[in-house]
Formats: C-alpha cells, sequence, structure tokens
C-alpha cells in the first residue's frame, strides 16, 4: 500500500471511529500510531507516541488554555452574564426584536471573556429563553438566536479554536486573538440586522419590551464595566505586549475571580465547581490537541498534504476558487463532526495548501472559526442546538434549527466578505510584531 493510499485509509477509519463515539482525542492518537507504525514501522511510532504526549503535557504556550478557560468559568459563576444581559437589554429592549437584539449583543460580550460558543449559548439561553416568553416572542426567533449568538463566543478573543489553532499552526495567538475582533463585531451587526429585518417582515414574532428611560439605560450600563476592565486588561494588554498570552488568560481569571469576591456572588461551591469545569474543559482540548499532533505525523509521512497542495496550485483557477473550495468542504464537514475535531483533524490537511498558495494564516484562522460557527448550529450535528434543546425542552428540535437558517444566511455573507476583503481580519494584527 502505498503512502497516499495508507494515509486514505487512514482518513476513513478515523470518521468510522467518530462515527462509533470513539473519544475525537483516543481516535487521532489511535489512528496516527498505527499509521506511522506502518509506514515507518513500529518502533519510530511508538517513540513518537511517547515524545508527543510528553512534549504536549510539558509544552508551556498551552497553559494558555486552561487560563482562559478559568476566566470564563469564574466569569459566569460571577454573574457577569446577568448584568451583561441587563445592560443589553435595557438599551435596545424596547424595539421589535429588542430582546433578541440584547441577546445577540449580550452574547457578543460574554464571548469576550469565555471562548466557547455552548458555555456563550447555555449562559445567555438561561438568561433570555424566560424573558422572551414572558413577551410572547415566537419560538423560532428566540431559540434560533440564542443557538446564533452563543457561536459568537468562538470568534470574539478569546476563542478556543483559535488557541488550538494557533497551538497546531505556530501561528501567534495574541495575533489571531486581535484578528477576531472587527469580524466577531461586524458578525454581530449581521445578527442584529438579521433580527430586524425578520421582525419587519413579521412584527409579531418580536414584539417590543417596555420602554426604559436615558437614567434607567445609563444606571444599567455600569453592568459592562466588569466585561470592558476584563477584556482591556487581557485582551488590551496582549495587543500591547504587556503579557504573553498565559500571563493574559491567568490576568484575566483572576480578574474575574475577583469581580465574584468583592460582589460577594462566589462563594466555596461555586468556586470548586466552576474549578472542576475549567478543568475538566483544558483536559479535553489539552488530549486533543495531542491527539491531533500525532494525527498531524501520520499525515506527514502519508504525503497527502504535500501531493494535494501540489495538485490544487496546478487546477486552471484562481487561488480564491480554490479557496471556495477548501470553504466548502469545511462546511460540509460541519455537518457530521463537532467544530473542534473538525479543526485539529484537517488542519494537517490543509494548512500546507493554503501556505503553498499564499494566503495569510492569521486571516485563514478566523476564516476557520467562521466556518466553524456554522457546524456549531447546522443539523445533524448542531451541538449549539442541543445546547437550547436542554433549556427549551418545550420546544420542538426542528423549530430551533429552522430558526438558525437566516443567521446561517448572515455568517455565510460575512465569511465572503472577509474572502474578499481579509483586511478586515489582518488590519489589527499587523499592529503586532510578536
Amino acid at each position: 500500500m502505498s503512502p497516499i493510499t495508507a494515509g486514505i485509509a487512514g482518513i476513513c477509519l478515523l470518521l468510522f471511529l467518530f462515527l462509533f463515539r470513539m473519544p475525537v482525542a483516543f481516535a487521532m492518537a489511535f489512528v496516527g500510531v498505527v499509521g506511522f507504525a506502518y509506514l515507518a514501522g513500529p518502533g519510530p511510532a511508538l517513540s513518537l507516541l511517547g515524545q508527543d504526549i510528553f512534549e504536549q503535557f510539558s509544552s508551556y504556550p498551552l497553559t494558555v488554555i486552561p487560563m482562559f478557560i478559568l476566566m470564563g468559568t469564574f466569569a459566569f459563576a460571577s454573574g457577569i452574564s446577568q448584568r451583561l444581559y441587563k445592560t443589553t437589554y435595557a438599551w435596545v429592549g424596547q424595539f421589535r426584536g429588542g430582546l433578541t437584539m440584547a441577546t445577540v449583543f449580550a452574547c457578543a460580550g460574554f464571548g469576550a471573556i469565555c471562548g466557547s460558543s455552548t458555555a456563550t449559548a447555555a449562559t445567555m439561553g438561561k438568561i433570555a429563553l424566560p424573558e422572551m416568553k414572558k413577551y410572547n416572542y415566537d419560538d423560532t426567533l428566540a431559540t434560533g438566536t440564542v443557538a446564533a449568538a452563543g457561536s459568537l463566543g468562538i470568534l470574539i478573543p478569546p476563542s478556543t479554536i483559535l488557541i488550538v489553532y494557533g497551538i497546531l499552526t505556530e501561528e501567534s495567538i495574541g495575533k489571531l486573538f486581535i484578528a477576531g475582533v472587527l469580524p466577531g463585531i461586524l458578525l454581530s451587526l449581521f445578527f442584529a440586522a438579521t433580527v430586524a429585518i425578520l421582525c419587519l417582515r413579521n412584527p409579531g414574532i418580536g414584539p417590543p419590551g417596555p420602554p426604559t428611560s436615558w437614567k434607567q439605560k445609563l444606571r444599567a450600563t455600569t453592568g459592562i464595566i466588569e466585561t470592558i476592565v476584563l477584556f482591556i486588561l487581557a485582551i488590551g494588554g496582549l495587543f500591547l505586549g504587556w503579557f504573553s498570552p498565559t500571563q493574559a488568560g491567568a490576568i484575566g481569571a483572576g480578574g474575574a475571580l475577583i469581580i465574584g469576591l468583592a460582589r460577594r456572588q462566589l462563594d466555596w461551591q461555586k468556586f470548586f465547581e466552576a474549578g472542576k469545569e475549567g478543568l475538566r474543559t483544558a483536559c479535553m482540548v489539552i488530549f486533543i490537541i495531542t491527539g491531533a499532533v500525532i494525527f498531524g505525523h501520520f499525515m506527514a509521512v502519508s504525503t497527502i498534504p504535500f501531493v494535494l497542495a501540489d495538485w490544487l496550485g496546478e487546477l486552471a483557477i484562481s487561488r480564491l476558487a480554490i479557496m471556495g473550495i477548501i470553504i466548502f468542504i469545511y462546511f460540509m464537514g460541519g455537518f457530521f463532526m463537532d467544530s473542534m475535531a473538525l479543526v485539529v483533524v484537517t488542519i494537517p490537511i490543509f494548512f500546507p495548501v493554503v501556505m503553498e498558495l499564499g494566503f495569510d494564516p492569521i486571516w485563514f484562522g478566523v476564516i476557520i472559526v467562521l466556518v466553524a460557527e456554522m457546524g456549531v448550529i447546522t443539523p445533524p450535528v448542531g451541538v449549539n442546538v442541543f445546547v437550547i434543546k436542554g433549556i427549551a425542552p418545550d420546544v420542538a428540535l426542528h423549530i430551533i434549527f429552522k430558526g438558525i437558517f437566516p443567521f446561517l444566511a448572515a455568517l455565510i455573507i460575512v465569511t465572503a466578505i472577509l474572502v474578499f476583503f481579509p483586511q478586515i481580519a489582518t488590519f489589527l494584527p499587523s499592529f503586532i510584531s510578536y
């Protein structure tokens, strides 16, 4: 069997193991070791396994993962999410679809201190859905908005997927974080515009909430001060070169902890629960990265990425058309695979292709996240949809999936804008020298 045939067989075996619900990390490590052993011998494969496990679990750059994840869990336990929603509700709640717009902006704000799409969707769903139900919002609009807006948690920095992408490609995590800011703001505005258009076409699906005075608006605005402070400390310090990514995450986590203690909302039980959830999530991500590195070495010796790069480079079409093909492959993959699994499996295959075509790796990281956002809301895997189903068990699953499609269109439009105007993602990172 040739190396390329072995590589294709390995990819098929990996997908087969995913279908049988084998954990992503262990499936990639297993296929990587077996494939490497077939092509290079059992001895080198076992040496590779031990070396990769040791290097990943002793890697200082990986410490950025538990720090930013802990920042998000402490922020949730400190009640920051509730105050964010109250602030956005006070400003836009009185408009048609205002509660859903408030949810979009609150998800964007919470995403700036969380980094997880499912955590953002679950947190805001618990707060926003009861309010929208009280004002007779259409279930399709309400649940679809929360599921889609929750995906902002993996685009607006800090982002766990951008961290993983940066580690696997050895790109600057700081630059990747900053690259997600403007696209995140743009996507938030497109989501809000989507709500406005839907309510303009059918006013009954999003009745306006009670009006608030300017005094109430200004008083509610104090609820976002904590989020702004945390974002400036962590991401702002990273942008200015004051901190490394790990230090920025540690300062953010420490800041969220101090806020919870100062407001007397973080008792011992919440502290241990937040720490346990952060540790569990961080361990899961680190295991996935380790498995991806092992699988990546197998892909390298199979020569598939290099053959694919040469083949795509010889096609008589523009490089933008080739990028369109890659994005479409990611889009289709999102229908069947978890976003994190999709990224770590495909990066060893497509990243060399992207570099061969001369695309900016920082820009491509943002594109990857946008397509991953599509994956967390599209059927049948759509994990955010199932999260919302758990919060709103009385709403049928097909109703929630129906609600995400207008926002999926917004995601596709924003992705197309970034393909033709990559400066939106690369402008801010150009000011960072590291």
